[in-house]
């Protein structure tokens, strides 16, 4: 499996979920590292909430860029695949195989573009809980 920074694997499935489930620990992790680095009110003097908050959204927007980035080229380089299949399969269309391989390079495909789908579900929770404990702390830039 690719490291978070790097290039995934796109030919195996169950290898992308698997990385984009452990890049998704941080988003999985909002609420409890918010209420054991954003103080209570009695706590307020002696932790920095505002650097602690820009921290945080630096972190969250660095691995949601990297997620986006990762889905997309996946489903780029499937979407690939996919037409050379189809234009084989266009030449050869008694060819049972390769029919079969096309068929799983399609599904894969749908799968992946539904993972964007989680992907602004997992991101609109994690600025959702972000912006309810930060917002007081921390103003984000206006790009979010």
């Amino acid at each position: 499996m690719a490291a978070p920074g790097g290039a995934a694997n796109c030919e195996d499935f169950a290898e992308f979920q698997e990385l984009l489930r452990v890049m998704r620990t941080i988003d999985d992790r909002i609420v409890h590292e918010l209420n054991t680095t954003i103080p209570t009110a009695s706590f307020v003097g002696k932790i920095d909430a505002g650097q602690t908050c820009k921290e945080l959204y630096q972190s969250l927007m660095d691995a949601h860029t990297s997620r986006e980035r990762i889905i997309k080229n996946c489903i780029a380089q499937t979407s690939s695949v996919v037409k050379t299949l189809r234009e084989e399969r266009e030449k050869a269309q008694d060819d049972v195989a390769l029919l079969k391989q096309l068929r799983k390079e399609q599904t894969k495909l749908k799968l992946m573009q539904s993972e964007l789908n989680v992907e602004e579900v997992v991101n609109d929770r994690s600025w959702k809980v972000f912006n309810e404990r930060c917002r007081i702390h921390y103003k984000p830039p206006k790009s979010q």
